[in-house]
């Protein structure tokens, strides 16, 4: 049977609280990227709410509003579509960094359990095979499971791309049409 040391335990112990500190840092980093972002935004925002107002403070009839208005639509829908993508894009390379540091840990992990599966197979009592060959399907099939899961969300991570790029372009050009149209 196999047993960990005190410094075995302290060991795990310790390379445990510095992954979960190494996570939280990488999620804190990435809260901060959106606090830039939205504050950035903010003072963009403000700044633009000025001299459209002024702006419009400034129109001599109904008709040079209404133009004014129109050319405020397609720089806002840009700037949306933009903004998504910057959140987006802050979003998914944090979820990229946290998701390469959990998969370190897990396969850090997994020699770790085989490791200790080769170790009770060397001291396995005779006649115990057929269990050392159960937890060594085990191990096999849940490793198998992993790598599948992993295959699909990332699968499902590159359509949810795709379709959010072409949902931005669409919303883009959607806003571009009225512009080409004339005046009835």
């Amino acid at each position: 049977m196999t047993t960990f040391t005190p410094d075995q335990f302290v060991a795990a112990q310790k390379a445990g609280l510095e992954t979960l500190f190494g996570l939280t840092t990488k999620a804190f980093e990435g809260v901060e990227k959106l606090v830039e972002l939205n504050l950035q935004v903010a003072k963009t925002t403000l700044t633009e709410a000025a001299d459209t107002t002024l702006a419009a403070l400034s129109v001599k009839d109904a008709q040079e509003l209404l133009n004014l208005q129109a050319s405020l639509l397609q720089p806002s829908a840009e700037k949306a579509a933009a903004y998504s993508r910057h959140v987006y894009d802050i979003l998914a390379g944090t979820n990229a960094e946290l998701t390469k540091a959990a998969e370190a840990t897990l396969a850090d992990g997994q020699k770790k359990v085989l490791s200790l599966v080769d170790s009770a197979v060397k001291n396995a009592p005779a006649g115990t095979e057929s269990a050392v060959a159960l937890v060594k399907s085990a191990v096999a099939a849940a490793n198998n499971a992993y790598e599948s899961v992993h295959k699909a969300a990332k699968q499902a991570t590159e359509v949810a791309e795709a379709n959010f790029n072409a949902l931005t372009t669409q919303a883009v050009k959607a806003t571009a049409a009225p512009k080409g149209r004339k005046a009835a």
